[in-house]
């Protein structure tokens, strides 16, 4: 029995590795955030110890159900006070690893859940 549908009609990742993903036809190198909307949005945020409240408040504004937060290469939680407008506007965040920000968000979008991955590519 399938559970998936075999053609994802919303932009999805179809490829990672150390530093990038591949989305559609473009390698993307540099932060990002995908949403199952279509948005695809530079992150301004090169490394985890350059958060800050402001990059959790870009991802309040696109008022998605859940945000699924990409640490990099290795699952880091961002200190509480920095997810404030998130919490705030009643948006879950999910931290994980880059590697299984990218899975988790395709089987939440495939899904037609409102939903964007916010992935940081140190």
């Amino acid at each position: 029995m399938k559970y998936h549908p075999d053609v994802i009609s919303v932009q999805s990742i179809q490829a990672y590795g150390p530093g990038w993903i591949q989305v559609g036809a473009d390698r993307l190198t540099h932060s990002v955030i995908i949403g199952s909307r279509g948005e695809r949005i530079p992150w301004n945020c090169e490394r985890f110890e350059d958060l800050s409240a402001a990059h959790f408040e870009q991802l309040a504004l696109l008022q998605t159900e859940l945000v699924i937060f990409g640490s990099g290469p290795r699952l880091r939680f961002p200190a509480p006070g920095l997810s404030r407008a998130l919490i705030e506007r009643q948006i879950g965040i999910e931290t994980m690893d880059t590697r299984a920000a990218c899975r988790t968000y395709n089987i939440l979008a495939g899904e037609g859940r409102c939903v964007a991955v916010a992935l940081l590519m140190q």
